[in-house]
């Protein structure tokens, strides 16, 4: 074992993270180059998962396991995103930042403090090299949660980028929201498996934590509300509502579709509104109708 500044490598990966971001921003702010921005959110994960281990030296199979659930996951997810910006040719996040250098920076920063923090169990789990408890139902259950995670986001992505292509190819076409799929059953599903495979990856990694090592938490938390409350769903729900809300039709599917969790549209339809609210996320932040 490799011992850098603190035994757990939170120093280090804070400085590679710090580090490896800084270098991609410069690059997209001199540039004005949006083709790197999630490229290097996605493949900063695989770094620091491939980083610890090999820090570690210890290389047991929990360690071994998860360390490659994440570079699968960084190199699948960086793979799309850099195929869409590719075939998109530009980010509209970053319109109104392009020409604004620190709000630019702060969503860099941002976007380090989720690489750093969402890597926060498989960081430990890599650093306890003197701790490898037998596999158990937690692991199995939580390995089994990253893949059905893995595939519904893989899936889900690739069937809007599809639904996206075929409204692009067809000008003429009424603009329609994506409800083919998995869509059918969920407004985000590629965020519900996003949020599903990281709390797996926890579930697995729960079985070497003790005491405060217990705060790596934090990383599928901050994943969470990042997707739910921040810079996820409140944002696209606010776009779709704009861009299709005068369209009555599209509020009938809002009403039916859950906006997280796959549920079939004749079961969620029936559930009170307060249900929705207390177990399915449905909470007002996610609907905004324009007055008439």
């Amino acid at each position: 074992m490799l011992v850098l500044l603190d035994s757990y490598y939170l120093a280090i990966t804070a400085l590679a993270t710090g580090f490896y971001q800084l270098v991609f921003f410069l690059i997209a702010a001199f540039f004005k180059f949006d083709k790197v921005t999630d490229l290097a959110g996605g493949t900063n994960f695989g770094l620091l998962a491939l980083l610890t281990l090999f820090l570690g030296q210890s290389y047991y199979a929990r360690q071994l396991v998860l360390s490659a659930f994440v570079c699968l996951w960084a190199l699948r997810l960086s793979g799309f995103l850099f195929t869409r910006i590719i075939l998109w040719g530009e980010d509209h996040r970053f319109d109104e930042m392009r020409d604004k250098p620190f709000r630019f920076a702060m969503f860099w920063i941002i976007q380090a403090i989720w690489v750093w923090v969402g890597m926060l169990p498989v960081t430990v789990v890599n650093s306890r090299t003197d701790r490898d408890p037998d596999l158990n139902a937690a692991d199995y259950v939580g390995w089994i949660m990253f893949f059905c995670g893995l595939a519904l986001e893989a899936v889900a992505d690739i069937q809007k980028l599809f639904h996206k292509r075929q409204q692009r190819q067809d000008p003429g076409s009424e603009a329609h929201w994506c409800d083919v799929g998995v869509w059918r059953w969920s407004r985000h599903p590629n965020y519900f498996g996003e949020i599903l495979l990281w709390w797996g990856i926890f579930a697995s990694a729960a079985n070497v934590l003790q005491d405060g090592e217990w705060a790596v938490v934090a990383g599928p938390l901050l994943i969470t509300s990042l997707l739910l409350g921040l810079s996820g769903m409140p944002i696209l729900e606010a776009s779709s509502d704009r861009r299709y809300g005068v369209d009555p039709a599209y509020w009938d599917y809002k009403a039916a579709t859950s906006p997280l969790i796959p549920l079939p549209r004749w079961f969620y339809v029936r559930v009170p509104n307060l249900l929705k609210a207390l177990f399915f996320f449905e909470f007002p932040c996610y609907t905004h109708r324009q007055e008439e």
